[in-house]
């Protein structure tokens, strides 16, 4: 990689950075995978199935996407350049609170 060795600090900040979208990914899988199971008397299935789609999805570019992050983020510190705006945060927390939402609304209305 060009540029000079950044600061171990900051590569091993970048680093656990990378791990948190990969573990995040991980648990908005398992979400989707739980949204799945969840029994028909509280969501119908194109419900149960949308939202775990979502989740699923939502996992898929967090996991693809996480490592380009990385990258940027290390060739910026090796360049001593401004760092790469996070660009997909608000997918991320615009997709889970609306996920969040219409699982909330579902479960207050089927009640």
């Amino acid at each position: 990689m060009e540029g000079n060795e950044p600061d171990p600090r900051f590569t091993l900040a970048n680093e656990r950075t990378y791990l948190t979208w990969l573990s995040t990914s991980l648990a908005l899988c398992a979400g989707g995978v739980a949204m799945a199971a969840v029994p028909e008397q509280l969501f119908t299935g194109w419900v149960r199935t949308t939202l775990a789609v979502m989740l699923v999805v939502l996992a898929a570019f967090a996991a693809l996407l996480a490592y380009p992050r990385w990258r940027r983020v290390q060739l910026a510190l090796r360049r001593a350049e401004p760092l790469p705006p996070p660009r997909l945060a608000p997918l991320f927390g615009y997709g889970v609170a609306t996920v969040a939402v219409l699982a909330l609304v579902l479960i207050v209305t089927s009640r």
